[in-house]
């Protein structure tokens, strides 16, 4: 903002875009301020935008007159968004967050990625995913020591056709065993609990991790206020998170499940499909867990599950076919 008594203050001017070249009723009554807004809307240059701009007008239009919403009402709903996006840090996404419990990126996400010739199926990414995973080897563990019990984590990645896919970069996290990610601790000074990884020639995985554990999403800010509002829990239950990505092959961002959860069929972000829910097998051999590279040895738990990808081909011709059925 300029200060007013300033001499270096320039005089405020346009976005540089002039008046529609079409005439405009003034907006004084309801319907006219949704019809004047939609014509205005016809400008937008690219076609997908002004198809997506229309239908959230119309939506969010409607959605005021059906409600019938007062001014006090949708002012705390601007506040309240507000608060969502002043939560927000580069390690917390209040606002990923908001998406999750709408359930809007599960929708988001099932809709671009249909079910394919046997692929596996995706899951939300959530919000605790970052950038800054280490590099770990084939066999090596995500997690320091002392995160939770041991476990370990193998399949392989493969083409719909079972064709071995080498080198594809395989990224994962997890909580630990108290329920947190390591970027919910604020003395965080490195990543834990997440790693990157490649699969070898044979298109083969495995890395030591330790079990997940069911756990609540923050509740201290505005979407846990939320929730309570709603009457809803804000429990997820416990998952190990995985996205794989291979040059021609569509990316695949997906979780794993381990059955018995209580919280399987209602989390919260709605991330759970059937096929992703996993056994974890109980070994009970110490010299199979030092083998592994588990230092105290003992038993561990073994999740065993094989990816399969999607090329881009195939990934564009199912979208397509799903486009033409959804318009039907």
């Amino acid at each position: 903002m300029p200060e007013g008594n300033s001499s270096d203050v320039h005089a405020a001017v346009s976005n540089g875009n002039p008046p529609p070249e079409f005439e405009l009723p003034y907006p004084d009554r309801p319907e006219v301020i949704t019809a004047n807004l939609l014509k205005l809307v016809e400008q937008t240059k690219s076609p997908r935008n002004r198809f997506i701009f229309k239908v959230l007008v119309k939506h969010l239009h409607q959605f005021v007159n059906e409600t019938d919403l007062t001014t006090d009402e949708w002012m705390t709903a601007i506040l309240f968004l507000t608060r969502v996006g002043q939560k927000c840090t580069p390690l917390r996404q209040e606002m990923i967050l908001l998406s999750d419990v709408l359930g809007v990126s599960a929708l988001v996400d099932s809709l671009n990625n249909p079910v394919t010739g046997g692929a596996t199926e995706n899951s939300v990414l959530g919000p605790f995913y970052t950038e800054d995973a280490a590099d770990v080897e084939l066999g090596d563990s995500i997690a320091s020591e002392g995160k939770g019990e041991y476990m370990y984590v193998e399949g392989q990645i493969s083409t719909t056709e079972g064709k071995p896919i080498p080198d594809a970069i395989i990224e994962t996290w997890e909580t630990d065993a108290n329920g947190y990610y390591d970027t919910q601790y604020t003395d965080r000074t490195h990543p834990d609990c997440r790693g990157r990884l490649r699969s070898d020639k044979d298109g083969k995985y495995g890395y030591r991790a330790v079990v997940p554990v069911s756990y609540p999403i923050p509740g201290d800010g505005p979407v846990g206020e939320l929730l309570l509002a709603m009457g809803r829990h804000n429990m997820r239950p416990n998952h190990l998170h995985m996205t794989v990505e291979a040059p021609g092959f569509n990316k695949l961002v997906t979780a794993f499940y381990p059955e018995g959860d209580r919280w399987l069929s209602s989390d919260c972000v709605f991330g759970v499909k059937k096929s992703l829910v996993v056994n974890l097998k109980e070994i009970n051999n110490d010299e199979e867990a030092r083998k592994r590279g588990f230092p105290k040895g003992g038993s561990f738990k073994l999740l065993s599950f094989d990816l399969v990808l999607v090329t881009e081909e195939q990934h564009r011709a199912t979208r397509s076919q799903v486009d033409e059925e959804l318009k039907q």
